[in-house]
């Protein structure tokens, strides 16, 4: 037997009338005939009572007899099985793993902390049973050496200041990472019958050594490409403040008077902070 196998055992109700009968009719039946031999019947009752099996909603009992797996009990209710059958216990019901928050080198080499979050349920119980030793240690472990597996597979965030632009990032490409790790989990876990509903990044950050850095380098990229913005829409101002003058004819700027118009243009739009302008009251040149 090398797979799951449903098995639909006795109904437990009938089985616990009977067991109730013959431990309840024993100690009558000494009481009445005062044969200590009618006791049999008593210990006949309880020994049939250890083949009662309860199985609650999405659980389930695996059946071993003297180590040969017979079978499992998927449906919920009480039932009765053959006492001698060892019965082991398998939840059926979702699970939510979060897992510790792992130091691991990205990409690029960076070292960063990251966690996931996994939600996962047995499917198969043969397999979680016994192709395993501890399916739920299983779990923990496979998802953690899936988690190193996916962060060393791609760069925690793009740096265009060094010309490294990757389509998939850790940091904004969340759909496509949560694909990509959900996949790997469920191929380390399918020996183990085991079933992932789903698997995202929990917690995500460059790690504490480098995490100062890396922020700097952010905020400057940041900085860098709004003054890039700043800058490009203030030269398009200037030309169209050069090009409406022209056009309509309000004063003529020789080269030298147009250049000092563009540096003060320039200096009043990307400065910082507000400009303080000087009116001047005398002539052009003074």
């Amino acid at each position: 037997m090398s797979q799951e196998k449903i098995i639909s055992p006795i109904n437990g109700y009938f089985m616990l009338f009977i067991c109730l009968l013959l431990f309840f009719g024993g100690i009558g039946l000494i009481i009445v005939t005062g044969m200590v031999l009618l006791g049999l019947f008593t210990l006949l009752g309880l020994f049939t009572a250890f083949g009662l099996v309860l199985v609650n909603p999405n659980s389930s009992r695996v059946l071993l007899l003297f180590g040969k797996y017979v079978g499992t009990i998927k449906k919920n209710g009480l039932f009765w099985v053959n006492p001698l059958y060892s019965k082991k216990k398998i939840s059926l019901r979702a699970s939510n793993f979060d897992s510790e928050r792992l130091k691991v080198n990205d990409k690029l080499g960076n070292p960063v902390m990251i966690s996931t979050i996994l939600v996962w349920r047995v499917t198969d119980t043969y397999k979680a049973a016994f192709d395993v030793d501890d399916h739920k240690n299983f779990v923990r472990v496979q998802t953690d050496a899936a988690v190193r597996k996916l962060a060393s597979m791609y760069p925690y965030d793009n740096f265009a200041d060094e010309g490294i632009e990757e389509d998939i990032t850790l940091r904004s490409s969340v759909n496509e990472v949560s694909e990509a790790l959900e996949k790997e989990i469920q191929d380390r876990l399918e020996m183990a019958g085991i079933e992932v509903l789903e698997a995202r990044i929990g917690y995500l950050a460059y790690a504490q050594e480098i995490a100062n850095a890396m922020l700097k380098r952010q905020q400057a990229t940041a900085i860098v490409a709004a003054r890039h913005k700043i800058v490009e829409g203030a030269v398009s101002m200037v030309e169209m403040a050069l090009a409406e003058l022209n056009e309509k004819d309000i004063v003529d700027l020789d080269e030298e008077r147009k250049a000092a118009m563009v540096s003060n243009l320039m200096v009043v739009l990307c400065s910082d902070k507000d400009a303080s302008p000087i009116v001047n009251t005398g002539t052009l040149n003074h």
